[in-house]
């Protein structure tokens, strides 16, 4: 449990007291994403010193959010069935904070996890159960993730390798101006901040339709 006490007897102020420190949903995040290795999780939380990272993961799991397990040769942390259910308050905390995020400082990373729960989070499943099917590969900085998205089934991925997609495209940070909405598809094309590589480029309205949290672009 964390060392913190707010000295309430309330469900709020408990799950604060199990969540509620620094870093800790953010650990949380990158499980939901799958089990990861300690190196794993330092990796994409490069700012997180070693010994606050030991503490949190420590503290998760005395608080039955996490635990240990075996993986081949190594241990990896995942999430307990109490950890999951914790994944549709990260995707709505996600969801808030897409509103209203400011441009990325020069030294922000994007991580494969992170983005991955971001583009959960953007998701709409009731505007994708109307579109077709449809495939992205999409490449952001360091990191490639291959889309799938049928009905309102979304499934995300590292790449791998894939028969052709019906839309590859690269950006940068940018990415999380088309997801709030504040930039449209042809802006995005139009100023080169998305570079179409594959595929036919008015599918990237329709990414914006499933991904987009403002839902404003037009479904093709």
């Amino acid at each position: 449990m964390a060392a913190r006490n707010y000295g309430q007897h309330s469900g709020v102020v408990h799950a604060l007291e199990l969540v509620g420190e620094r870093w800790a949903l953010l650990i949380v995040r990158d499980l939901l994403v799958g089990p990861r290795r300690y190196t794993d999780l330092k990796a994409g939380l490069p700012r997180i010193p070693t010994n606050i990272l030991s503490s949190r993961l420590k503290e998760l799991q005395e608080g039955g959010v996490i635990r240990r397990a075996p993986l081949l040769r190594s241990i990896v942390y995942e999430l307990t069935a109490v950890g999951r259910e914790l994944e549709p308050i990260i995707l709505a905390l996600g969801r808030w904070g897409l509103q209203s995020m400011g441009e990325a400082a020069d030294d922000d990373i994007i991580s494969a996890e992170s983005l991955t729960v971001d583009l959960r989070a953007a998701f709409h499943p009731d505007a994708a159960g109307s579109l077709p099917a449809t495939s992205y590969l999409v490449h952001i900085d360091d990191v490639t993730l291959a889309l799938d998205v049928d009905g309102s089934t979304l499934s995300i991925a590292p790449r791998s390798d894939l028969p052709a997609v019906d839309l590859e495209f690269s950006t940068g940070p940018e990415i999380y101006r088309i997801l709030s909405g504040a930039l449209s598809p042809e802006e995005a094309i139009d100023d080169g901040i998305v570079r179409i590589i594959a595929g036919n480029p008015p599918l990237l309205d329709r990414f914006t339709s499933t991904f987009t949290h403002a839902q404003q672009a037009v479904a093709f």
